[in-house]
């Protein structure tokens, strides 16, 4: 068992000394350069802190780049897990749902996908400014894991996946204009009925 151990740890020493990273770990560089991020909520904290590290991270962050990140919805809620005695609210649970969209050339949507994360905390009811701090910590707490796990994403993604997701979406949009502009031919080249006319008494 010691011996496994110690030949698990001298491969990480290894693979470390030569530059090895397990994805998501260490380093938040990014494959994507270039990024336009907007969001729904174009002011708020959650994509205010989000261009701050794209930016720390490397990422030139503007508006006409390639591809766009956009901070569709957002979205908190909480519901109470426990009760404390004489019927006070004893612990809360937290939860935030941040969608977002990858679009391409077009602004094409590329891919759709969502964010959860959720945050435990204690709410005394004889300490109410406690509470609301309290509650406010953990809010900017998820804020922070959200954006984290908004990078780690966000490292996932290659240019060639870009690419790809690209192609998909011009053919996609190409067949969806083939079927409407098949449609409206055929509703052009239909006859229409003239109204029927009865024989005179």
């Amino acid at each position: 068992m010691i011996k496994r151990n110690l030949l698990v740890m001298g491969l990480a020493v290894l693979l470390s000394a030569c530059g090895f990273q397990l994805r998501g770990t260490g380093t938040t560089e990014l494959a994507i350069k270039e990024l336009d991020l907007s969001a729904r909520n174009a002011y708020g904290e959650t994509v205010t802190q989000l261009r701050q590290v794209l930016e720390s991270s490397g990422v030139k962050v503007y508006s006409g780049a390639p591809y766009k990140l956009f901070l569709a919805d957002e979205q908190e809620s909480q519901r109470i897990l426990s009760y404390a005695g004489a019927g006070r609210t004893g612990e809360y649970q937290m939860s935030t749902v941040l969608s977002y969209d990858i679009r391409g050339q077009g602004n094409l949507q590329l891919l759709s996908d969502k964010l959860e994360v959720q945050k435990v905390f204690i709410h005394d009811g004889n300490n109410l400014v406690g509470s609301d701090q309290e509650a406010n910590d953990a809010r900017k707490e998820m804020r922070r894991e959200l954006i984290q796990r908004m990078m780690l994403r966000l490292q996932q993604l290659t240019p060639t996946q870009l690419e790809q997701l690209q192609q998909t979406a011009d053919a996609r949009a190409k067949a969806e204009a083939d079927a409407l502009e098949a449609a409206q031919k055929a509703e052009a080249q239909t006859p229409r009925q003239s109204p029927v006319e009865l024989p005179q008494q």
